[in-house]
């Protein structure tokens, strides 16, 4: 028999904030130096275990699936720069990645090489081996990864606690010595400048906010020098190149406003200048290229044009635009890549992600070519393309139910040539399953689009067992990507979809407007018909769906579960951000200020205080029965706190009324993004699977 569930200490603490006030019973457990706090946390995670025992063979059975479809020794497809080759390789037994090289045979040849797993390749360099890298670490994370423009040097960072702090070392590729430049608590990246004499990175404040840039001269052991520091908490700042290697990128951004700084990377030691002065409510990015003769810079921007346009500015004066793709209603701009002979346009319509494809000539540019996929749904990107004047373009294509393809698309011709296509062993055929798109009716009438997958002899009455998905923020867009890990589900007569809710970006700006600030319910709402709607057109029952969703989508769970419990059987809440008005009302904890752009600011604006509590998924528990709930965290999250799902577990036990399982599950060696470790990601993934499906069957 099941142990009884822990119950938190009450410790009232009573917020005040435009004449309301909240009695906050468990914001104790925020104090992670409270032994109390560990202790709680860790009599939930023996709950936890205790309460799922029972799934412990179907746990197994699921790793076991996972781990037979997955080619466990494989490498990726080869990306050409300057004289070499670059790859990775995976090997069976071992967690991570292994980065290597091999020379270049014939430089007018473009096709890279075939390389077979397990077979020993020409000249071959081992340039970083992970697991070496991760013995002895309980947690490892892979940050930088720079190859100097000669290809002589290579600049990494590592992160060995999961707080997103990582160390850079610098390795001489020649002689294989790791070199005495060494660069604590940074925050990952990692910029060479032409010539390789000088290193570009960022570190944090104590809100976790990327904020300075620095120089470091390699070989030196003066200080590295400040090059950078934006001092307006609402901006991340970040440092790169042009794909063309000729600048030097400082990025700054709010969520509604950004502004670039440029410098010449071959001049590391002088002055950025700024190519267009901020403006609030204005967003651009910034590419360098070259029209009919002339260095330009291209400007992806929402100036008076809410999807977007691109345009072409002059290096040496950039207060003149030349418009080379306008604004659109249906079509929202999201990227241009450049190379020396065309621009590659990323873009989305129709809630699906499109690349195009523009020539550039001596006389100028050509008309945009929209690549075909060839599938009702799919996901589409841009893939590594190193080389700034190459023939070949390399683009990603997947779908719900055709695996990740690598492709190089022959600008000349047109052709998409497949280089690889990601392997499904145990026999996988994609013709046994059906991807779909659906439309759900909002409580304001809005259509929103649902993808939906599932194996072609799953019945159409309420009786299969289905798992919904869901985020909503940040005008991140949920595409309909291949998962072997969800073939576990599918296999056992899943269905599975995808809510494209407003506050994603699916259907262009005007869709994540309507899904943030002060319309952030419809979020929730849309979400909810979403559900509804699977069941009305017979995909599922509420007593057999599962809604799931993680950080942001998180707090999408939360509020679902406070306004439609009755909607699911179970939710699985991943880092998720449910004690949302307390974090945003509190500017020193990380990421908050540069939130509110995104939410409101509740502590100056009583109105935005006032929504945001009557969604908040903490402040708004209820005395009523709730479904089963699994929330999962990790101790050292610097983005959503382990103490937010922590609080929310704590106040549903004592405050939902029913006998659903409440479950709390702490990682207490990861951050943000879980465990680390392919293998430990596996089966934390079949852990989470078979909690899903116990708790979709639980009434069959």
């Amino acid at each position: 028999m099941n142990a009884p569930a822990p119950s938190a200490e009450r410790r009232p603490l009573v917020r005040s904030h435009h004449g309301d006030e909240f009695v906050d019973d468990y914001e104790w457990l925020r104090d992670k130096d409270d032994p109390a706090t560990l202790a709680y946390l860790e009599a939930e995670n023996a709950h936890t275990d205790d309460a799922t025992a029972h799934l412990k063979p179907l746990r197994q059975q699921i790793f076991d699936e996972i781990k037979a479809r997955t080619l466990e020794t494989d490498l990726s497809v080869p990306v050409r720069r300057g004289g070499w080759w670059y790859y990775a390789r995976t090997v069976e037994g071992q967690q991570y990645a292994i980065r290597c090289r091999c020379p270049i045979g014939d430089v007018d040849d473009w096709d890279p090489p075939v390389l077979e797993a397990g077979s020993e390749i020409a000249g071959e360099e081992v340039l970083l081996d992970s697991n070496i890298e991760a013995d002895g670490h309980e947690f490892f994370s892979l940050g930088a990864f720079s190859v100097s423009d000669d290809g002589g040097l290579l600049a990494w960072s590592v992160d060995t606690q999961g707080d997103e702090r990582y160390t850079i070392r610098v390795k001489d590729l020649r002689t294989g010595e790791v070199l005495p430049d060494e660069i604590p608590a940074t925050s990952g990246g990692a910029t060479w400048s032409t010539g390789a004499t000088h290193l570009f990175y960022t570190t944090v404040d104590e809100a976790w906010r990327p904020h300075r840039v620095w120089r470091h001269t390699l070989g030196s052991t003066a200080d590295d020098v400040l090059v950078f520091e934006e001092p307006d908490e609402r901006y991340f700042v970040g440092v790169g190149r042009t794909q063309s290697e000729r600048f030097l990128v400082i990025g700054l951004s709010s969520k509604v406003t950004s502004e670039v700084r440029v410098l010449a990377a071959d001049e590391p030691e002088g002055d950025f200048h700024v190519v267009l002065p901020r403006r609030d409510g204005v967003e651009y990015s910034l590419e360098h290229a070259v029209i009919g003769g002339e260095d330009v810079f291209l400007i992806l921007h929402n100036d008076g044009a809410l999807n977007f346009e691109l345009a072409a500015v002059r290096v040496s004066d950039p207060s003149v635009r030349t418009v080379i793709i306008p604004g659109s209603e249906s079509t929202r701009l999201e990227d241009v890549d450049v190379f020396a002979q065309q621009l590659v346009v990323s873009f989305r319509r129709d809630a699906l992600s499109r690349i195009g494809i523009i020539p550039l000539g001596a006389d100028g540019l050509g008309q945009l070519e929209e690549i075909e996929f060839g599938e009702e749904l799919f996901t589409s990107g841009v893939g590594a393309n190193a080389e700034w004047d190459q023939p070949l373009i390399r683009v990603g294509v997947g779908s719900f139910v055709t695996p990740a393809s690598i492709f190089d698309y022959v600008v000349a011709t047109g052709e998409l040539v497949l280089r690889k296509q990601a392997p499904v062993l145990g026999g996988y055929d994609p013709e046994d399953y059906e991807q779909h798109r659906s439309w759900a009716t909002a409580d304001d009438g809005t259509q929103v689009p649902v993808s939906i997958v599932c194996r072609k002899d799953t019945p159409r009455d309420g009786t299969a067992p289905a798992l919904i998905y869901g985020y909503g923020a940040y005008e991140a867009s949920m595409d309909p990507g291949f998962s072997a890990m969800r073939l576990s589900l599918l296999d056992r007569g899943f269905v599975f979809a995808i809510a494209h809710v407003r506050g994603g970006g699916e259907l262009g700006r005007h869709w994540y407007d309507d899904g943030k600030m002060l319309h952030k319910r419809n979020t929730f709402t849309d979400f909810i018909a979403s559900a509804r709607h699977l069941v009305a057109e017979g995909w599922t029952s509420a007593d057999r769906l599962i809604a799931e969703g993680g950080s942001a989508g998180g707090l999408l769970m939360g509020a679902v579960a406070n306004l439609a419990p009755e909607a699911f059987a179970g939710i699985i809440a991943s880092v998720p951000f449910v004690d949302n008005l307390t974090t945003i009302l509190d500017p020193s904890l990380p990421l908050t200020v540069i939130e509110w752009d995104e939410w409101g600011n509740p502590l100056d604006d009583p109105d935005v205080y006032a929504y945001m509590k009557s969604y908040a998924p903490y402040e708004n528990v209820g005395a009523h029965p709730y479904p089963a709930i699994l929330a999962v965290t990790s101790l050292h999250d610097t983005r959503v706190l382990y103490v937010e799902p922590a609080k929310w577990v704590a106040r549903l036990r004592s405050t939902a009324t029913g006998d659903a399982p409440i479950l709390l599950k702490t990682e207490m060696h990861a951050g943000h993004g879980g465990v680390s470790g392919r293998y430990a990601s596996w089966k934390e993934r079949a852990w989470e699977l078979a909690w899903i499906v116990d708790v979709a069957t639980a009434s069959s």
